[in-house]
């Protein structure tokens, strides 16, 4: 019996990390990425310290619209704690954030994915 979710075909499906990068949808990428539902985008990120509001502007924007609802934040090799004025702005757009080590939130993305739920997730590369 197969108990592979069932995910649509033009959803990003977290394939693999590495402590270089990823592969979605069987599309490798270099270093830090967000990763939507229908969209992979490179983030400018090296460490849990350039996580701000700034730098998850895309997310908060897509938040804004109803897009979003839960954001995955990759720590990288182990989770880290998110800065409150991050955790401020991210729930005043309407997002509940969650830190995890990059493994976690790989996995969990999928399910949450595959559960049809308004995901997005931040990823660092486990180094």
């Amino acid at each position: 019996m197969d108990v592979t979710p069932l995910i649509p075909a033009d959803r990003q499906v977290i394939d693999s990390y590495s402590p270089h990068g990823f592969r979605v949808s069987g599309v490798a990428h270099a270093g830090a990425i967000i990763v939507f539902p229908d969209r992979t985008m490179a983030w400018d990120v090296v460490a849990m310290a350039g996580v701000t509001a700034e730098s998850l502007a895309a997310v908060i924007f897509r938040g804004q619209q109803r897009e979003v609802e839960i954001l995955l934040l990759g720590c990288g090799a182990q989770m880290r704690a998110i800065q409150n004025e991050v955790r401020k702005t991210l729930r005043g757009a309407g997002i509940v954030t969650d830190a995890m080590d990059t493994r976690a939130a790989c996995r969990t993305y999928n399910i949450l994915l595959a559960e049809e739920r308004r995901v997005a997730a931040a990823l660092l590369p486990i180094s």
